[in-house]
């Protein structure tokens, strides 16, 4: 048999909703229509792509990295096939949490002025890759380096980190915190998008438990009840204010690397351009 695009939407919609029958909704097609398209692509690629041996349906280690392929083949082939509007198509820039910190809003205004043809949508999804690997994005703002394969990045520039502190607790009132200050309670990690992990302590300072949150505002509003110290990049501070947070400098913590990203192989006509933009407004 071979492989159509159709099998790889319909691999992509159960990836996405973790679901066979919120697939076939999505797709407007019956549940065991998806379910043999799915049986009928497994057997095509020689390997089991979704576990469908748990109550919640989850991919496979090898389904995980078909994922990125599947969607980067119909991202593709939709550009492809969209020849006239390629020029004139927005340029996606994806990223989790506080884009460029600083220079967002004068790169913003460049593009504007400098390429009027190509508007520049910038999309804020809580993705590790912030939507690139999955072919939602042209290109994305990443913080903290990338080890996906397959993306190509540049370094725009680093951001000092500061903490992330309940506005009515005992370390707000300090000028600038340690981690050894955060390690009493349990820190907030972001396990979708975020850069923090218990690795950034020392090994025998480190905080006894973590709060998982899987995206940047019920991290806010967790801190904010009280459930833990978050630590984050600096321009979180400026861009995510929250009346029951408080931030402050951590000045010994290293700091964080923030990256422009894209996609291996042939993408959007301007991604050249906002490359070397970005790099021009960021000093990098």
């Amino acid at each position: 048999m071979s492989i159509e695009l159709r099998h790889l939407r319909c691999f992509l919609a159960i990836a996405e909703e973790s679901s066979v029958t919120r697939a076939a909704v999505r797709l407007n097609l019956s549940q065991p229509a998806v379910s043999r398209t799915l049986a009928a692509l497994e057997k095509h690629v020689g390997a089991r792509l979704v576990d469908r041996s748990t109550h919640h349906l989850e991919l496979t280690a090898e389904g995980r990295a078909f994922r990125e392929k599947a969607a980067a083949a119909v991202s593709a082939f939709e550009d492809a096939v969209d020849t006239d509007a390629l020029r004139h198509r927005p340029l996606r820039l994806g990223h989790a949490w506080s884009a460029l910190g600083p220079y967002t809003t004068p790169l913003l205004r460049r593009w504007e002025a400098e390429h009027p043809e190509t508007p520049l949508e910038l999309l804020r999804i809580d993705d590790r890759t912030a939507g690139l690997t999955r072919g939602e994005v042209d290109a994305a703002v990443l913080r903290g380096g990338s080890a996906t394969p397959g993306l190509h990045a540049v370094r725009l520039f680093e951001e000092p980190r500061v903490a992330a502190v309940t506005a009515d607790g005992p370390l707000a009132h300090r000028p600038t915190l340690t981690l050894r200050d955060l390690a009493s309670g349990p820190v907030l990690v972001n396990e979708v998008s975020g850069i923090t992990t218990l690795d950034l302590w020392p090994p025998d300072a480190r905080p006894p438990s973590t709060v998982n949150v899987t995206n940047t505002d019920d991290w806010l509003a967790a801190i904010a009840a009280g459930r833990g110290a978050g630590v984050s990049a600096a321009s979180t501070a400026t861009l995510h204010q929250h009346p029951g947070v408080r931030y402050r400098p951590l000045p010994e913590a290293p700091p964080v690397p923030v990256l422009l990203a894209w996609r291996a192989g042939p993408g959007h006509p301007a991604l050249v351009y906002l490359v070397a933009l970005a790099q021009e407004v960021c000093g990098a």
